[in-house]
């Protein structure tokens, strides 16, 4: 075995001692021209509407004067 596989072997074992778990993650690339493609088709197809309405409920239930948030809103 290799110098960087022992390192990796050696990382993972400190990880799952910690109590994790490795997994892996197929996810759709976002460079990907078709991607982007079908990314602009589907927000093309929004009703602005629906949306100004989607957003108006999920802030009128969410909480952000909470002072541990307001970091994260800058």
């Amino acid at each position: 075995m290799g110098q960087a596989a022992e390192r990796v072997k050696a990382f993972r074992e400190r990880k799952r001692a910690q109590g994790l778990r490795e997994i892996r993650l197929f996810i759709p690339d976002a460079r990907s021209p078709q991607l982007r493609a079908r990314i602009a088709e589907q927000v093309a197809r929004l009703d602005p509407v629906a949306e100004a309405d989607a957003m108006d409920l999920i802030e009128s239930v969410s909480d952000f004067d909470n002072e541990d948030l307001t970091d994260a809103t800058r």
